[in-house]
């Protein structure tokens, strides 16, 4: 848990979050099926902490970030904000809320505008929100976040082609920061950069973690990333929340079969830390007509009876190490073949 984390202080609490994507077919365009990217996901991330979504491609992790900025809109579910619905809001009362949630993009090199300088990439937020009166101010505000994020002040008025991917990214980061947020979505961050860069980026916002008193949803797909920056991790499987415990239980003794087979993946240079390799077999189950019980029933090699037909509940099968698998669902299926 990160130095500043209140257990008890939820800066975002997510409940049953459901986003269904319809696939139209025919000459009408009437809809045939569901694209089933995100069913019932439920977690909290408290103040000051950084709680990291994993999972492999199109799990549903980037879709989670995006509905509860209320980039898409969830179909079923809430999203509560600092104490506040952020789900029912609209018009003056979103904008505003709005302010203190932001987003790092996952691809530096497409989510700054060309056509705008430095400090102008980093004021718009400013301008948006109209937070400074006069413009000494809001230039003030400019040279200060970039000061933090490391970039010379002699780039105010450079426009971006002219920089590496990593100080894009800190250009990206800085513009997140420009009007004082309470939480930072930081979608694989550090995925398009260079190795050698990720490490400079991953520390910057751990310093500046500290330094603002933030808080972070942070998504990424490789868990040896995951495992360097974050308090919480929830594991995700096509659409659903499989494990969510604290980094060091999580990767000590993980519960789900699912977060076993990825931690076996992860390649080490240390014969003691190595964990027998998992070979899952068959393919990942469409979103569009998933399984009915567990989504990792078809795949798991500690399936028990029942797995294919009901969907476990995520359950608290240790004080805050939760898990979705029939194994640890006491009086459910399956639960007489746990030795």
């Amino acid at each position: 848990m990160g130095r500043n984390a209140d257990m008890n202080d939820a800066v975002l609490k997510v409940e049953h979050l459901t986003k269904r994507y319809p696939v139209k077919k025919g000459v009408f365009g009437r809809t045939g099926a569901y694209v089933h990217a995100l069913e019932d996901v439920s977690f909290e991330v408290h103040r000051g902490e950084t709680f990291a979504i994993v999972g492999e491609s199109g799990c549903g992790k980037s879709t989670t970030g995006k509905c509860v900025l209320r980039l898409t809109e969830p179909t079923e579910g809430t999203v509560t904000l600092d104490g506040e619905d952020f789900t029912s809001l609209k018009g003056e009362d979103l904008t505003r809320a709005r302010q203190k949630m932001k987003l790092i993009f996952q691809d530096p090199y497409s989510s700054l505008n060309p056509r705008m300088t430095v400090a102008d990439i980093i004021a718009e937020p400013i301008d948006i929100a109209g937070t400074y009166k006069t413009r000494a101010e809001r230039d003030a505000r400019v040279e200060q976040i970039m000061q933090a994020v490391g970039l010379d002040l002699a780039y105010k008025y450079r426009y971006p082609h002219e920089f590496s991917g990593g100080q894009r990214q800190r250009i990206g980061i800085a513009r997140a920061l420009a009007v004082k947020p309470k939480l930072i979505v930081c979608d694989e961050p550090v995925s398009a950069l260079d190795v050698s860069i990720q490490a400079q980026v991953l520390n910057l916002l751990d310093d500046l973690k500290e330094q603002f008193g933030l808080t972070y949803l942070f998504i990424a797909h490789g868990l040896n990333v995951v495992k360097h920056v974050s308090d919480r991790v929830g594991v995700m499987y096509l659409g659903k929340m499989m494990e969510i415990a604290p980094k060091k239980a999580l990767y000590a003794d993980p519960l789900s079969p699912y977060t076993q087979a990825l931690l076996s993946a992860i390649p080490s240079v240390d014969p003691a830390a190595k964990r027998e390799r998992i070979i899952l077999e068959g393919d990942v189950p469409s979103p569009i007509d998933p399984p009915a019980g567990c989504r990792f029933a078809g795949r798991c090699f500690a399936k028990v009876e029942g797995c294919d037909e009901v969907a476990p509940p995520l359950v608290e099968v240790k004080p805050d190490h939760q898990c979705a698998c029939h194994r640890y669902d006491e009086g459910g299926p399956g639960t007489a073949q746990v030795g």
